[in-house]
């Protein structure tokens, strides 16, 4: 079942769900397209019509922000729990463990995602890249994973390249599960921690990583928290 916020379709299925559709999906090799949407790619996709016709050509879109969480609730369209992104890719990475799924690593710094790799293991890493690569070499990137025949993708690039390369190159991929994990490559190489979890629980993990990356986030989160919850009163009041 989906709910739409803010003009875009959201699962409302939780972890368990999710991770049973996506294992169910690799045991009969059948395709799955996975993102996850927070506030400030909510915001965005308004804007970006690249990005926007990439999220919901997915086939599982989750909800990665506490904030998406509350607004849903707030409209009236409860979704059963947030689904983060570094969260899925943990359990997945234990369910390849399982299955002897083999997964592919793309995105970060070289040392980064070799570190990832490393932590992994060659039992069920298939083959990484860094994320630094252009429009020209994307194609050649996308045939280097499909001839690694990895069964799972996470790609750790910046929004919105990630969702665009995937939304382009999936059919020449053709791995039966694909998704993008932002910044999860830096969290399991030990690069930056993690927001504690009462931080997580709270909604204030975006705060978290602002006092971490201040440059880098401030002006981010400020503008884009402020447009989201503009933009969900104004959805709130339009239907009263």
């Amino acid at each position: 079942m989906r709910v739409e916020i803010l003009k875009c379709p959201i699962d409302t299925m939780d972890m368990n769900a999710t991770v049973s559709s996506i294992d169910d999906a690799i045991e009969k090799n059948r395709r799955v397209h996975h993102v996850v949407v927070n506030a400030a790619k909510l915001v965005n996709m308004r804007r970006d019509e690249r990005l926007r016709d990439s999220v919901i050509n997915c086939d599982i879109i989750n909800a990665d922000g506490q904030s998406v969480v509350w607004a849903a609730k707030f409209l009236g369209k409860p979704l059963k729990e947030r689904v983060a992104g570094i969260d899925l890719m943990t359990a997945l990475v234990e369910l390849a463990q399982r299955r002897k799924y083999k997964i592919f690593l793309l995105g970060a710094e070289e040392k980064i995602v070799r570190a990832v790799a490393e932590k992994y293991g060659a039992e069920i890493v298939a083959g990484y890249r860094n994320g630094y690569f252009d429009e020209e070499e994307a194609a050649a990137v996308a045939e280097q994973i499909a001839a690694s025949r990895a069964q799972m993708l996470f790609v750790a690039v910046s929004s919105p390249k990630k969702e665009i390369f995937l939304n382009r190159y999936k059919d020449t991929i053709d791995a039966p599960f694909i998704m993008g994990v932002g910044g999860a490559f830096d969290v399991i190489a030990g690069k930056v921690t993690r927001a504690p979890r009462w931080m997580q629980k709270s909604g204030l993990e975006w705060l978290y990583r602002v006092i971490q990356e201040p440059r880098r986030m401030w002006k981010r989160y400020l503008v884009t928290n402020s447009v989201f919850i503009y933009l969900v009163l104004k959805e709130k009041f339009a239907r009263k």
